[in-house]
């Protein structure tokens, strides 16, 4: 049970780091993600600001996996252009950026009143 459990962390981690050496957003992510955990170091940040900056992070790298997914699925399922294709790539696009708002959101709730204080 333990091996299977290994084996299952193997493959999440070997899909991550595919998309992380793959996918063009991912580059972008990472240094936004890099730049939102110095500046939580810098204003010093509480345990639930880190909590809800954790989990924005989280949400936007999961949506775009998914994206990442649901795309590579469509290409397989849709060799030539297809009406249909396009639009779960859409709908599928338009989840991540709905995630992204929401970190967004969540970015300003937490920093702006901690920025403003340094001005």
């Amino acid at each position: 049970m333990v091996l299977r459990f290994l084996k299952s962390v193997g493959f999440a981690l070997k899909g991550i780091m595919w998309f992380i050496k793959n996918e063009r957003n991912a580059p972008i992510h990472l240094l936004a993600t890099i730049a939102v955990i110095s500046l939580g170091i810098y204003t010093q940040l509480n345990l639930t600001e880190w909590g809800f900056v954790v989990i924005a992070i989280g949400v936007v790298f999961a949506a775009e996996i998914f994206n990442t997914a649901i795309e590579k699925t469509v290409d397989v399922i849709f060799k030539e252009q297809h009406e249909k294709a396009g639009l779960i790539k859409d709908l599928s696009a338009g989840g991540v950026f709905i995630c992204s708002l929401l970190a967004v959101a969540i970015g300003l709730i937490v920093f702006a009143p901690k920025i403003m204080i340094h001005l």
